[in-house]
């Protein structure tokens, strides 16, 4: 397909800002949702809208259907080796907080270590550190060289045999950088440490083969892969899914309740307490449709590689601007940068006003932009639907922003 007409399953694409066309350049925050999700969601709510798992009748027959369809097609779609090992939560971030708990509750001690990056989305750190708080464990950190990448190098002196665990993002939100996730994998699981990978950009922007990273756990997040809002993934290799005590206890997570206690369903309903999202969930196979689509379209692929090179090229030929996240080779076209002498907010209204959506501030970032030394920066996150002529029009609107303040 063509750009185009790839532009037209997204009408909000073609709405106005300010009497301005619309450049949606906040990706990396939310994704715009396309006809054929904002269509299968109306379709349920109308005419399949019936409680999951539970009644004999058609309507909950068919949305429990278009249910666990969906658990399928997400373990084809990240390659894990049984529909079991998929868990559905409200996104990331929820998914990050059950595995922090049911993980921490299991296997976590007074004493023991858990690393994460400096990196990290604040997603996959406090409840981290929660969990630290709670059984007086050690949080530590790998840093980063001053392009961005990780500190791979320091990695195998910072695991030690207190370690239980390594939370680490796929992709930076902040810095755009792809992290080399398989060779994580590997240092750890060679002293048997497993590993999260949290995939909130990962999964939008690379192919993902859970078995052939071998992770023990992946995250994301619906809402930045163009499918509903408030739906989100946990995988995990059953081994240490059945090994987790559930997070949250209810209706549909069990198998037998008694007053003198209760006995679990097995995987992965020992996860998914209460009624789930089941007009959102099912959301997600026509987005890993449309994504799968997009990897394989030359003329997007091509339009992506000039984008990036375009932006790329602006943001660090430009005296004014520092690029943060410069390791070009394992970059994606997402850039987060300052202006010397010009406040990321104000840059941000600036653009707003002439159509230009660009997140401003940390990130859910903080630790990171300390380390930067920054207070926030400026982010632009382009999507497969973005354009050349869009991002040659956010070069010169930048221009026009900086002129303005500095």
């Amino acid at each position: 397909m063509s750009v185009q007409a790839l532009r037209a399953q997204f009408p909000i694409l073609s709405r106005n800002v300010y009497g301005k066309p619309l450049v949606y350049l906040d990706n990396a925050a939310s994704a715009q949702r396309p006809l054929s999700v904002v269509d299968l969601q109306r379709s349920l709510a109308l005419e399949a809208n019936g409680n999951i798992h539970r009644a004999v009748h058609a309507l909950a027959t068919e949305a429990t259907s278009a249910f666990e369809d969906t658990r399928r097609s997400v373990q084809q779609f990240l390659h894990a080796s049984a529909p079991e090992e998929i868990v559905f939560t409200s996104g990331a971030t929820a998914a990050v907080n059950l595995l922090a708990f049911s993980f921490g509750e299991a296997f976590i001690h007074e004493g023991d270590e858990i690393l994460v990056s400096v990196a990290e989305h604040h997603s996959n750190l406090v409840p981290w550190q929660l969990l630290c708080e709670r059984k007086k464990a050690v949080l530590k950190v790998l840093d980063i060289h001053e392009n961005g990448a990780l500190r791979i190098e320091t990695l195998q002196k910072s695991l030690s045999q207190h370690t239980k665990i390594v939370a680490i993002s796929h992709i930076s939100n902040v810095l755009g950088l792809i992290n080399p996730v398989r060779e994580i994998v590997r240092i750890c699981h060679e002293k048997g440490i497993p590993v999260l990978v949290d995939g909130a950009q990962g999964v939008v922007h690379e192919a993902v083969d859970v078995q052939e990273m071998d992770c023990d756990f992946y995250v994301f997040s619906g809402h930045k892969l163009y499918a509903a809002t408030g739906t989100g993934v946990l995988y995990g290799k059953r081994k240490w899914l059945d090994a987790m005590p559930p997070f949250m206890g209810g209706g549909e997570m069990i198998q037998s309740v008694k007053l003198s206690g209760s006995t679990f369903a097995p995987l992965p309903g020992k996860f998914e307490a209460g009624t789930q999202n089941f007009n959102g969930i099912p959301s997600l196979k026509p987005a890993i449709e449309l994504v799968q689509a997009m990897r394989q379209d030359p003329e997007i692929q091509a339009e992506q590689q000039a984008i990036f090179d375009l932006v790329y090229r602006k943001l660090t030929e430009d005296a004014r601007i520092t690029l943060y996240g410069t390791d070009r080779a394992h970059k994606i076209p997402l850039f987060s940068f300052a202006v010397k002498g010009a406040h990321h907010e104000d840059l941000a209204l600036i653009l707003d006003k002439m159509g230009i959506a660009l997140r401003s501030g940390q990130m859910c970032a903080e630790p990171l932009m300390d380390r930067l030394g920054v207070t926030g920066l400026l982010r632009a996150s382009f999507a497969p639907y973005n354009t050349l002529e869009e991002a040659k029009y956010f070069a010169e609107c930048l221009d026009k922003a900086i002129e303005m303040l500095v």
